[in-house]
């Protein structure tokens, strides 16, 4: 999504280029790589604000910050799309770790979200602080982004809402399926949050009490995520002997709940189950 933006903005500036001001920082000589898969070029570019403005020839226009980038790889931003910053960025929110490495978006909630949250989670987080010390002063997951953006942070952040908190939040840790009141809660919960900006469900079925949601429950909040024009996102129920019996239940979530769906590291876990992945990545593809 990123990229498309990014995108987007090139065309727009390259079609106005005819009509060239101020801008408030200049790269020049770069070699632009524009994250829509085409050959490298060269160019300057000019930035205002927070928004690029202008990729070309600027060699006739001057600003108060230049920078030379020739010999360096200019892109848009790196996405983090597993990132775990939930706590780090109350502490320090420069996010230097990443910002130093080119990712400017942390995409948070892998199965597990800081948002929504009961009294009793609230409590649970509180107690599992180690190092990093804070007050939870909100709720929901769109109440937790907004606690950052007031506080001040370096990068773009989204999260996804993590059904291992919309369960903890209803059911707790029993290993049962919710009754139809609970599962109403728990879309409840996964409306709330795509209202408030969120890009989708996540799940992460390998740990527990993750796994004892079983894929009907994980549909019924996808198709939820799915009216919003949300996504789902899985650490998938197994990435060993299981691998491709995982990938075909994410498929099947994906296609009951009409949800674009996406899989948080691919991988094929123990030498036996190396031979899977081009049957998986066959599957995927067709």
């Amino acid at each position: 999504m990123k990229y498309l933006v990014i995108a987007v903005i090139f065309s727009a500036s390259i079609l106005s280029c005819t009509n060239q001001k101020g801008y408030d920082t200049i790269l020049r000589n770069g070699t632009v790589y524009d994250g829509k898969g085409g050959t490298p070029y060269t160019a300057d570019i000019g930035i205002n604000a927070d928004t690029i403005a202008f990729i070309g020839d600027l060699e006739n226009v001057t600003s108060i910050n230049e920078v030379d980038a020739k010999g360096m790889a200019v892109s848009p931003g790196f996405i983090n799309m597993l990132s775990w910053a939930n706590e780090s960025l109350i502490e320090d929110g420069r996010s230097q770790s990443d910002i130093r490495q080119g990712v400017t978006l942390e995409v948070m909630g892998e199965g597990w979200s800081m948002g929504p949250l009961n009294e009793k989670l609230k409590k649970q987080l509180h107690e599992s602080q180690g190092d990093i010390k804070y007050t939870i002063e909100w709720n929901t997951c769109g109440e937790y982004l907004s606690f950052l953006e007031k506080k001040g942070v370096s990068c773009n952040v989204a999260s996804f809402v993590g059904a291992t908190t919309l369960r903890m939040n209803i059911i707790g840790e029993d290993n049962r399926d919710p009754t139809p009141a609970e599962l109403d809660s728990m879309k409840a919960l996964v409306k709330q949050a795509m209202e408030e900006g969120v890009m989708g469900v996540s799940s992460s079925l390998i740990y527990p009490p993750a796994f004892f949601a079983k894929t009907n429950e994980l549909v019924e909040l996808c198709k939820v995520a799915s009216s919003y024009g949300g996504s789902y996102i899985s650490h998938m129920r197994s990435e060993g002997d299981k691998l491709q019996e995982a990938v075909e239940e994410l498929i099947m979530i994906a296609k009951l709940a009409n949800i674009h769906a996406e899989i948080y590291h691919l991988k094929a876990a123990g030498k036996d189950n190396w031979s899977k992945m081009d049957s998986v990545i066959n599957r995927i593809e067709s």
